[in-house]
């Protein structure tokens, strides 16, 4: 992912501390912790030639690549729906290879929808979308609806408006990236509001260059973290620090499900960071999430 990037030689000068909790929290959070909150970490993408030979057997197969990818991780970032329509039937073939595992599927909405041209009038493309991937099934985590850098809040009563035009019977999570939804007070607060109401949750995005996405609202009891990380400078691990805090908090203030997903501006590194995090978050927190395993550490076991 480029949203966000910044030269590294200023990593270094960014304030990468997470915002304090919004009071506006207390509103969706109980205050008591879930007997089994659930907790999904995953990446964009599965079709990674770079994994290849590092948590990919050596000279895998890109049509294999999603069978070892859910041995690594619990859930995806799913970006190939952003870019095509998919039918039921290429869908379930996925959710077949992930079949009996607690895993999800987070699909982003089809950019026919979302990035071209006005929501409304989009009845038959956003049906056609949400009809291919509910062939997920019980494989199916929040649908990710992503509007462009350049939607402002001057078009907010047409994103409300589609918005209540989705279906109330499946999680969906939005990301707005345009300054001004959090430069200007009554509009961040309209539309955090307006999402609760709505039972939407608000996508947290977490880049060195744009630090007022990462919010730290919750509009429903869920949360949805697009973390953008810096091939391994010292800074990403700073950062998932701050993250294994605010997630332990959230954790013991009631959250029912938190959706992680590990993004780079070189993805050949995901792996990596994601072990540290997952270690890091199971120690804080008594879990036992899996992390990826390394190929020459497979191989060490033998």
């Amino acid at each position: 992912m480029e949203f966000g990037r910044v030269p590294e030689s200023v990593l270094n000068t960014i304030d990468f501390s997470l915002p304090s909790e919004p009071i506006f929290n207390k509103q969706v959070l109980k205050g008591k912790k879930q007997n089994n909150p659930k907790l999904y970490l995953g990446c964009a993408k599965w079709g990674r030639t770079e994994w290849v030979g590092k948590i990919y057997p050596p000279k895998t197969k890109e049509k294999d690549f999603l069978e070892h990818y859910v041995k690594h991780y619990n859930s995806i970032e799913l970006n190939a729906t952003h870019y095509k329509v998919y039918g039921a039937s290429g869908i379930a073939k996925w959710a077949e290879k992930a079949r009996g595992k607690d895993f999800k599927f987070c699909p982003k909405m089809y950019q026919g929808v979302t990035h071209r041209g006005s929501l409304k009038g989009k009845d038959f493309i956003t049906t056609e979308f949400l009809r291919g991937i509910i062939a997920f099934e019980d494989l199916l985590g929040p649908v990710f609806v992503q509007v462009s850098d350049a939607f402002t809040p001057k078009r907010k009563d047409e994103l409300f408006d589609f918005l209540r035009s989705l279906p109330t019977d499946m999680q969906f999570f939005l990301e707005v990236r345009h300054p001004d939804w959090f430069g200007i007070p009554d509009i961040q607060q309209e539309l955090f509001a307006t999402l609760k109401e709505m039972n939407i949750g608000a996508v947290i995005t977490d880049t060195s260059g744009r630090r007022d996405c990462a919010h730290m609202h919750l509009t429903v009891p869920k949360t949805f973290i697009r973390y953008v990380g810096n091939s391994l400078h010292p800074t990403d691990y700073i950062r998932v620090d701050e993250w294994i805090a605010r997630m332990q908090y959230w954790i013991e203030q009631g959250i029912e499900e938190l959706y992680f997903f590990m993004h780079m501006h070189d993805e050949a590194f995901s792996p990596e960071l994601t072990v540290y995090m997952v270690d890091k978050l199971n120690a804080a927190c008594g879990l036992s999430l899996q992390k990826p395993a390394f190929v020459q550490q497979q191989q060490s076991l033998f």
